[in-house]
């Protein structure tokens, strides 16, 4: 089942690289744009990325990206269509590697372990650096067995230990007011935006470490946005959040550091506030205030 969602979602990335090999529109040589060297966090990075490239066939999309990504914080990745990021946020649990002609370099280090080593278990890599995905895509199951069926693979626990990690869950992803007396009932029966907060209790009841969400709120209304938005910043004290917007005000309310990639390389790097208030690279500020994009 797993599989098959991952699979369902390949073709977005697909898409992501066609638009990069067509950028033929963009304002700056790929030449004159470098990917920066300037990655200072202050603190513990859950999971580094150190000179990645990333091809999809012949041609590259990923340029010498490194980026550190803090532990119990948010960070967002912003630019224009194409650019890289869903790209660089699937390298990070290998989710790239269902494009077969899909090949990476470099090193991502999580804990004591490269993330690119062919001996890698993706299976536990999976449960540690979960996704939530564009689209909600809530198993055809009920709410309970959406959010336990991931437990009970992993972990195989007893129904009252089962009982307690859903519930946990729920009130984790602020959905349990809203669905504690409907848990019987199909998770694809709920609103988009419950659909989404329930694909995030379901990430997050296997308790990985790191949450990658890509572009989670480009599919729903503005109240349901809020709450999404807020949950993130609930997230963030257990978990370490990474997010591909391309939405400037919500990189802005909702994230720590922010990195801006432009034609597959990462442009600059650095506290939120920094990069939207005084930003070092001129690319970087033309993105920002909306003169390209």
């Amino acid at each position: 089942t797993t599989k098959m969602i991952d699979e369902e979602e390949t073709s977005q990335e697909v898409n992501e690289k066609e638009t990069v090999v067509s950028q033929e529109d963009s304002m700056v040589s790929q030449d004159l744009v470098k990917s920066t060297t300037d990655l200072e966090i202050s603190g513990k990075a859950a999971i580094d990325v150190k000179d990645i490239n990333l091809w999809y066939g012949q041609i590259q999309a990923l340029y010498d990206i490194s980026i550190p990504f803090k532990e119990n914080a948010v960070t967002a990745l912003i630019g224009p269509s194409g650019c890289g990021k869903s790209t660089l946020l699937r390298a990070l649990n290998r989710m790239n590697d269902l494009i077969p002609i899909c090949r990476t370099e470099g090193e991502i280090n999580y804990g004591s372990i490269n993330v690119l080593d062919g001996d890698t278990d993706l299976v536990e890599l999976r449960k540690k650096i979960g996704m939530v995905f564009q689209k909600p895509n809530p198993f055809p199951k009920s709410v309970y067995e959406n959010v336990g069926y991931g437990v009970q693979l992993h972990y195989k626990p007893t129904r009252q230990q089962l009982d307690l990690v859903v519930e946990k869950s729920l009130k984790k992803a602020a959905i349990w007011d809203e669905v504690s007396d409907r848990l019987h009932e199909l998770g694809t029966a709920l609103s988009g935006g419950q659909q989404q907060r329930l694909c995030i209790a379901r990430t997050i009841a296997i308790e990985p470490d790191i949450i990658l969400m890509d572009e989670p709120c480009s599919a729903l209304d503005p109240i349901a946005t809020a709450k999404i938005e807020d949950l993130i910043l609930e997230l963030k004290k257990d978990f370490t959040v990474i997010i591909v917007t391309h939405s400037m005000s919500q990189a802005a309310r909702v994230s720590d550091y922010t990195g801006f990639m432009y034609l597959g390389k990462m442009v600059e790097f650095g506290e939120t506030k920094q990069i939207f208030e005084n930003p070092k690279n001129e690319l970087t500020e033309t993105y920002i205030t909306g003169r390209f994009g």
